[in-house]
């Protein structure tokens, strides 16, 4: 198991250096285990002032009986530091999850504010803390793998530094809110992008997000194909960003619960 994880992060790896021709290598290995995460949390989340991205998920069950969602992520840094940031993620197919929308306010230092309105039932949901590592839609990712978990919510250390990346070992310092005891994070060195992620509990990995394909829009380096594997259970969601497209100038009023259920058509085109 252990091997094969890392001969495809490898495989990443290689992928990421061979878009990046003009690169440089990192002329001093970063020691400072905070300053990679930060980093590590911008490439994956903050790139640009704000973002909008056309998605389709591919959710195979452990039979490998597939269903497909398609959506469109928007996304807005309300601050310069890499702290408040409000996502916006409507559901456009299949017909019985079409108008489903989740949308988030993260903020630092507290809880973030989560809400999913469900057309079906003309009903707006708030998300609790203790919901956010379930499931989003019926994929196998999280509501919090669409938006990012909070820095502050966990231990960070570096465990090993590689030829191409910074291995981070992160523990919650809020046992009792998740389901894992661990998970390691693959930063590649030259992206700061998260590559690969290994979520741990009873000292055995369970659950896996992995990087598939990486693309340079509008000059950041841009994860558009991306896969979370159930190692335990089985099972898997593929997904892959069709169009993607920085510094749109959205505007903050429609991350509002007015949107909810007047969804902003202009900017879902």
């Amino acid at each position: 198991m252990k091997q094969h994880v890392m001969i495809r992060t490898a495989l990443v790896a290689a992928l990421i250096t061979a878009l990046m021709p003009g690169m440089s290598a990192q002329a001093q290995d970063l020691t400072d285990v905070n300053e990679i995460v930060k980093r590590a949390n911008h490439a994956a989340y903050y790139q640009g002032k704000d973002g909008k991205a056309v998605a389709k998920m591919t959710i195979k069950d452990a039979q490998g009986r597939e269903r497909q969602r398609e959506l469109t992520i928007l996304r807005l840094n309300t601050d310069d530091r890499d702290e408040g940031q409000k996502f916006y993620v409507y559901l456009h197919a299949p017909a019985d999850v079409r108008g489903t929308v989740f949308m988030v306010h993260k903020h630092l230092g507290r809880d973030d504010d989560r809400w999913l309105y469900l057309p079906g039932l003309d009903v707006v949901r708030r998300i609790a803390a203790s919901d956010e590592r379930t499931s989003f839609v019926g994929s196998h990712f999280f509501y919090e793998d669409v938006s990012g978990r909070g820095l502050d919510e966990d231990e960070h250390e570096l465990v090993e530094t590689t030829a191409n990346f910074y291995v981070v070992k992160n523990t919650p310092k809020d046992p009792r809110q998740v389901e894992f005891d661990s998970y390691k994070v693959y930063v590649h060195k030259e992206t700061f992008l998260p590559v690969k992620i290994e979520y741990e509990k009873g000292g055995k990995v369970y659950r896996t997000a992995q990087t598939l394909e990486v693309q340079e829009i509008q000059g950041y380096q841009t994860v558009t194909k991306a896969k979370m594997e159930d190692v335990y259970i089985g099972g898997e969601t593929v997904m892959e960003y069709t169009t993607v497209t920085y510094e749109v100038g959205l505007p903050d009023n429609i991350f509002t619960e007015r949107f909810l259920r007047n969804a902003p058509r202009e900017y879902l085109r």
